[in-house]
């Protein structure tokens, strides 16, 4: 990787401050940019996608986190009986070791900022049914997404 002056990643900065001249929206960056500005520093990040659980039966469950502090939000996941709650739990534990690992962030200050469960693709099956016909089953997944950001 190339390394770059101060003045470049200045640069950089002030061109993701300055709205996209037609559509009024800042650029994108590319991956190298982002790691150069220190984008995505104070947070940890876990995903996880094509889940075999719907999306809606996540979102119930993560509402129950949101904004809690990440112990806390595991105590929540432990004691909670609905279906998403393990696979929020470990996804969870992913992001709090990310943030610790990757970023060096205390695991007591961090806070639940962002759940959210996205519709995937669908399964379609056939089940038979009376006189020679078949019904569809749809088994639905969902890619899931905890965000923790560290509390001032």
């Amino acid at each position: 990787m190339s390394t770059r002056t101060k003045e470049e990643v200045q640069e950089i900065w002030e061109a993701t401050l300055a709205p996209h001249r037609k559509y009024n929206r800042p650029p994108r960056l590319t991956k190298s940019e982002k790691k150069l500005i220190g984008v995505g520093k104070d947070e940890g990040r876990a995903t996880l996608k094509f889940a075999r659980i719907s999306s809606r039966k996540i979102m119930i469950v993560a509402d129950l986190i949101k904004g809690k502090n990440a112990v806390e939000a595991l105590n929540i996941l432990k004691f909670t009986s609905k279906a998403g709650s393990d696979i929020l739990a470990k996804l969870l534990k992913s992001a709090i070791s990310n943030a610790e690992n990757n970023n060096s962030l205390s695991a007591d200050n961090l806070v639940v900022s962002e759940v959210y469960a996205n519709q995937g693709p669908t399964m379609k099956r056939l089940m038979p049914k009376a006189q020679g016909r078949g019904a569809r089953i749809r088994k639905r997944t969902s890619h899931i997404t905890v965000v923790l950001k560290e509390s001032k």
